[in-house]
């Protein structure tokens, strides 16, 4: 895998992804023109665990029709700033949507195949929690 970060002005920065992809950083925090490093870490364990919990999830042939993750993250107070503590909620919502499955999934997230959260583990607290809702206007297709 390869990237490249280039400096645009003032604390803006791009991203090149080895895809072929780009993405704007912006470490100015009066600027706020772009996510900063750290959102975009806090933004990528979301997005890496949110993969694994729809594909889990897809394959148990769960009814799901939304999935969000809130990420709450906190940071030391002193240089260097890392995270000391990360929280993702996972919120749900389907048709007959079984908790024991969804409860599963972020479990398997979690402890196997989300990289990025089991890479941070390593050096922070992180913690997973979910909730089901059931779909509004939708009834069981039984």
């Amino acid at each position: 895998m390869e990237a490249s970060v280039k400096w645009l002005d003032t604390m803006t920065f791009v991203g090149h992804s080895g895809s072929g992809h780009q993405v704007v950083f912006d470490a100015d925090s009066t600027q706020h023109s772009a996510p900063s490093p750290m959102e975009m870490l806090l933004m990528s364990a979301g997005a890496c665990s949110s993969v694994d919990v729809v594909s889990i999830l897809k394959k148990a042939r769960q009814q799901i029709l939304h999935c969000e993750v809130k990420l709450q993250a906190e940071r030391a107070e002193t240089i260097p700033r890392v995270f000391t503590k990360m929280h993702l909620h996972f919120e749900i919502t389907g048709v007959d949507v079984n908790e024991k499955q969804v409860a599963k999934a972020v479990q398997l997230s979690a402890e196997k195949y989300c990289s990025v959260s089991l890479m941070l583990a390593k050096s922070l607290e992180v913690t997973h929690s979910f909730s089901v809702k059931a779909a509004e206007g939708l009834a069981s297709a039984n």
